[in-house]
């Protein structure tokens, strides 16, 4: 496989910034709560909602769920792999999502994590990618807006690979 040229979207420097103030808001909205559940979508939210969490200064539990929609660049049939394990009745839940494209996948696991007790659930997504959207879902805390491009990099990958990248990149089509 022939390496494809990576343009660096948001850098280092921005990720981090931008977790410092996504952090704050989420202790500012729940100063007081005896803890918040962040429910990760695997396995792209990994370093998002690691990096996330250990800024946050309210007590955090962590569970997972993992769907799948992409072969490669190309968004296909949505597959449920892996719900939450906690009950999240009388929780207060926030889903990390590391991007929201059409909002199929965000409305899913909404879906899901209603199952399983979750009332009142804030989803926190680290990339919008509202060009892309399809279907509305409501979004509380988000990092970046990004145009409707293919993404890699900080937990988002291509067939698995390069998600260790430290920034966000675009894969350059026109020389991959």
């Amino acid at each position: 496989m022939d390496e494809p040229r990576i343009d660096v979207l948001i850098s280092r420097e921005q990720l981090e910034s931008r977790l410092d103030e996504l952090a704050a808001e989420i202790d500012e909205r729940h100063r007081g709560a005896e803890a918040v559940t962040c429910i990760g979508v695997l396995k792209g939210s990994l370093y998002f909602l690691a990096d996330l969490t250990r800024r946050l200064s309210v007590p955090v539990e962590i569970d997972f769920v993992q769907v799948s929609s992409y072969r490669g660049t190309v968004r296909g049939r949505l597959e449920v792999k892996r719900r939450p394990q906690l009950d999240l009745s009388d929780r207060k839940v926030i889903l990390v999502e590391d991007i929201v494209d059409s909002g199929y996948s965000v409305a899913t696991v909404l879906d899901i994590l209603e199952e399983h007790g979750g009332k009142d659930v804030e989803v926190c997504t680290l990339l919008d990618k509202v060009p892309a959207r399809e279907i509305e879902v409501p979004i509380t805390y988000s990092g970046f807006e990004v145009d409707d491009a293919f993404v890699i990099g900080y937990g988002l990958d291509l067939d698995e690979r390069y998600r260790n990248l430290p920034y966000i990149g675009i894969v350059n089509q026109e020389e991959s």
